[in-house]
């Protein structure tokens, strides 16, 4: 779990994200971004937003919880100025947090490493991971149906974390595939096609590999990874 109230929560992501900025998979994730407009949803602590500014892309960050947004102003420093930061939740934007949107007209809407305290998601050790899964579905529905409402959007990226069995990953990217375009883009005017599905490994993660496997047994050859999906807009 990534921590049950706000700062546990901030503590928890602070160190993985070191983790996952030192190993060079921010960079990763943001270089598979096109556009040059992106509206970052759920910024965290900065990390993704701090890559996506070393591309050189306009940014539009927004995040539900304050100090979240706080945490990426600092992490930017003086880069800070060439962002621009919103307190918002995805569910339930207002029309002056749209209008802004809609104003900044981006062209790629992105959604990395979604998370939030257990007492959002409900979230229990005894669960195996399954109000966390709930939660993160139920984001990326709504991140894509916004995503599908702006017009200026061309492509929706989506990053998570995950377990597979590495030698299996190519069956593994039409599952990835299958699984978005039933779930977060069902009925959406967009497109998810194998070639956009890559998995990265998450080498020295912070991840709890022996807590999976220990309770699925069906995964003993897994390894962490990243699952990267880039869906676009059909023509």
């Amino acid at each position: 779990m990534s921590g049950a109230t706000v700062s546990e929560f901030l503590a928890y992501w602070r160190n993985e994200g070191e983790v996952y900025a030192r190993r060079g998979d921010y960079e990763w994730m943001a270089s598979l971004v096109p556009g040059k407009r992106v509206l970052e949803i759920g910024c965290g602590l900065g990390f993704g937003t701090e890559a996506l500014v070393a591309r050189d892309l306009a940014v539009l960050a927004i995040d539900s919880v304050p100090e979240c947004l706080a945490a990426t102003s600092a992490r930017l420093g003086e880069a800070a100025s060439k962002i621009s930061l919103m307190q918002a939740d995805v569910a339930a934007l207002d029309a002056v947090q749209m209008a802004t949107i809609v104003e900044f007209a981006p062209d790629v809407v992105v959604c990395w490493l979604m998370g939030a305290p257990a007492e959002t998601t409900g979230a229990a050790a005894s669960d195996s991971g399954q109000a966390v899964v709930a939660y993160r579905e139920g984001v990326h529905r709504q991140v894509a149906e916004l995503a599908a409402r702006l017009s200026s959007v061309r492509a929706l990226h989506l990053v998570d974390r995950t377990a597979i069995a590495w030698q299996a990953k190519d069956i593994g990217r039409d599952t990835l595939v299958r699984y978005h375009l039933g779930k977060t883009l069902r009925d959406l005017p967009f497109v998810a096609e194998r070639r956009n599905a890559l998995y990265r490994k998450l080498e020295g993660s912070l991840v709890d590999l022996e807590q999976i496997r220990r309770s699925h047994p069906s995964l003993r050859s897994v390894v962490p990874t990243l699952a990267s999906l880039l869906a676009e807009r059909k023509n």
